[in-house]
């Protein structure tokens, strides 16, 4: 019976307490071991994709210190008995006139002026698209979004004539104007720009008098800087691995890049009575790649910052 306080009251008992329902020790187990055999099984396959990404990278910088006898004659993933590298590398600076130079400075020419141009103009694009309100502007969208789902390679012939017609072919600008244009870099530009660039601090900056070009320069451009770093990195490599466009272009060998250079001597290694060359198209490979590598460690942090932007909304 309930017990009665002094001013006539019943108190009523506390309401019991509910006791959680236990898991089942099975399925705490599985819960449990389940984890550690993801992870393991994540690691493996981490592992993989990082060995079949650096065999590559350790045959070509080991094939590169080995001699043309050598490199015939040897293992593919260990050293011989003399360590080259030195010796190979002055002997593609100079081979032949130093034409590997001379492709090394064209390449160079086709990155700044092609890839430099197609970052500006990626970044003006965008910012214009995500922050100005214009007729058409969903046209436009899917104008960029269907260029971007067309490849490179469907376009080099029409261009080839287009080029061919206006006299362009086997110089440099048959290569630097194709490559000023980037559907992919606009794209990441413009969500890039709308995410990262608040309406508020652009109309408060119109407020106080300042002018539109003022304000991109001043006040946006330095908050798009991750993502201005991240379409160069992508234009930069597609022009420095650009082989296609080059190959139909570009005739003559002194106008040639790194890419189109590199398979000549291949072509010529391989050619019955050809000089022996295999030493130097290695060894070029690898003085090809330290530049894009350099570049990937340097700006790292930017391009991550890049690509998970947008990613996450406050």
């Amino acid at each position: 019976m309930a017990a009665t306080g002094a001013a006539g009251t019943t108190a009523t008992p506390p309401p019991a307490r509910t006791r959680p329902v236990p898991r089942p020790a099975r399925a705490r187990r599985r819960t449990t071991s389940s984890r550690p055999r993801r992870s393991v099984l994540l690691t493996v396959l981490t592992g993989l994709v990082v060995v079949y990404t650096l065999i590559p990278l350790a045959w070509l910088f080991i094939n590169a210190t080995k001699t043309q006898p050598k490199l015939l004659s040897s293992f593919g993933l260990w050293f011989s008995g003399r360590f080259a590298l030195w010796d190979n590398v002055h002997q593609t600076l100079t081979y032949n006139d130093h034409i590997f130079v001379r492709w090394l400075l064209n390449t160079l020419l086709y990155v700044v002026l092609g890839a430099g141009g197609a970052t500006f103009l990626a970044v003006l694009g965008g910012y214009g698209l995500a922050k100005f309100d214009f007729p058409g502007r969903r046209g436009v969208f899917a104008v960029v979004i269907g260029a971007v789902a067309v490849p490179g390679a469907a376009l080099a012939v029409p261009t080839f004539l287009m080029f061919s017609r206006m006299g362009l072919t086997d110089t440099p600008w048959a290569v630097i104007v194709p490559s000023l244009v980037s559907p992919f870099g606009l794209y990441l530009m413009w969500v890039f720009a709308s995410e990262a660039i608040p309406d508020e601090l652009l109309e408060a900056a119109r407020m106080d008098g300042s002018g539109e070009i003022r304000t991109f320069f001043r006040i946006s451009l330095p908050l798009l800087a991750p993502g201005i770093v991240t379409v160069l990195l992508f234009t930069v490599v597609a022009t420095w691995n650009n082989y296609f466009l080059p190959l139909i272009m570009i005739k003559n060998p002194d106008w040639y890049p790194l890419t189109i250079g590199l398979n000549s001597w291949n072509a010529q290694a391989a050619t019955a009575g050809g000089q022996p060359v295999f030493n130097l198209v290695i060894t070029g490979s690898l003085l090809t790649i330290l530049p894009l590598i350099a570049a990937f460690l340097l700006l790292q942090r930017y391009w991550q910052s890049g690509l998970a932007a947008g990613s996450v909304k406050e």
